[in-house]
């Protein structure tokens, strides 16, 4: 590069300094051709009709816009892939309490994922909304004090009812009661409490309705394991068998849920708990003598930050160097908060109707054992 001055001598009262910024090495030329060779597109919202057109358009835009189109983009190729790869979805946060239960309830219902990997808050609040409860909005500058003494709990900007928080920590004990003791995964805990539950929009109700697994690693860490500790506790007085959750048994269901299906491929919302376990189920595979490759497909949405170092913002690249995320797999990353995120992506493939021709899959439990896997 030659920064070339076209006038040697000292300019006059008239004359102008002109200076000329060009590159002349034929290699350089090539290269900046090369990598100049997309331009940012301007949404023009005048010819979008459906949410699908704007995140669509979002692919071509620049920053987290971009990001979220990708993301859709590769479910897209999730659910369209012939090979029909298992999708694995990990949620973590205050999601419903920002209002998506529904959306996660209809991606259960319209098939665009196969196995839910949950925290034990978002399932307890779906099972505090099937038995009539709410959520209300809230003020995030309200005093918490007096909230305390009129036994309103706040998550952020929502309020929820600590009465009947209380009263849904008990009927879940009550419920436990009712099972045979023993050892119990998540998966098979949260399968027959949703036989309970009469809300069609529930997601835990949807989900047993269609065979989809539900896990929840930290269940303990929940109000749901509120419930069962308060049944453990009426138990232990009485010198009672008791009913326990197994999460080493939710890892070895879920490593044969991954190591039988012909691909995988992870939604992580959030981060969290869900999103390592996913991911440790392919790391698991060995276990079972299999090295699946890592996951073909995957996208997450997450206001995480990666320098931190934590595992929630951690980029899907830096999976890869674990065997999480295949060397070859479609993977896209969006910065954007999920209560956003979430309902763009889903409605870019409800409106695109890219689960048509994908099969459910079923799964044939017996015990712990996953005995078959296939998709009809």
């Amino acid at each position: 590069m030659r920064l070339k001055d076209k006038k040697q001598n000292k300019p006059g009262k008239n004359e102008d300094l002109t200076f000329s910024l060009k590159l002349e090495d034929p290699e350089k030329i090539k290269a900046k051709k090369t990598i100049l060779n997309k331009t940012v597109q301007q949404l023009d919202l005048t010819k979008t009709t459906s949410v699908a057109d704007i995140v669509e358009g979002f692919a071509g835009m620049s920053v987290q816009a971009r990001n979220l189109g990708q993301c859709a983009q590769v479910f897209e190729q999730m659910l369209t892939d012939p090979a029909r790869p298992t999708i694995l979805l990990g949620l973590a946060g205050p999601l419903i309490a920002g209002g998506l239960r529904k959306v996660i309830r209809d991606m259960i219902e319209c098939n665009l994922v196969d196995v839910v990997v949950s925290t034990g808050a978002i399932l307890y609040q779906d099972v505090y909304q099937a038995k009539g409860h709410q959520h209300f909005v809230g003020d995030p500058e309200a005093d918490d004090r007096v909230l305390r003494d009129l036994l309103i709990d706040r998550i952020y900007d929502t309020y929820v009812d600590e009465e009947k928080f209380w009263e849904t920590d008990c009927w879940i004990g009550k419920f436990a009661d009712t099972l045979k003791p023993g050892n119990y995964s998540s998966r098979e805990f949260l399968r027959l409490l949703a036989g309970t539950l009469e809300d069609p929009n529930s997601i835990l109700k949807t989900a047993a309705k269609h065979g989809v697994p539900v896990f929840a690693p930290a269940l303990n860490d929940s109000s749901i394991g509120i419930g069962l500790t308060e049944h453990y506790h009426r138990k232990k007085v009485k010198n009672e068998p008791h009913l326990s959750i197994d999460s080493i048994r939710d890892n070895y269901e879920l490593t044969q849920l991954v190591v039988k299906s012909k691909a995988t491929a992870a939604i992580y919302v959030a981060g969290g708990v869900p999103k390592n376990y996913i991911n440790d189920s392919v790391v698991m595979s060995y276990i079972f003598g299999r090295d699946t490759g890592g996951h073909k497909y995957c996208f997450q949405v997450t206001t995480d930050s990666p320098h931190w170092g934590g595992l929630s913002g951690s980029t899907l690249k830096e999976a890869t160097s674990w065997g999480k995320v295949s060397k070859k797999a479609s993977s896209a990353m969006a910065f954007v908060e999920p209560t956003v995120a979430l309902p763009l992506v889903v409605s870019y493939a409800l409106q695109k109707n890219l689960s048509k021709n994908r099969k459910r899959l079923r799964l044939n439990w017996r015990g712990d054992i996953l005995a078959d896997l296939s998709a009809v």
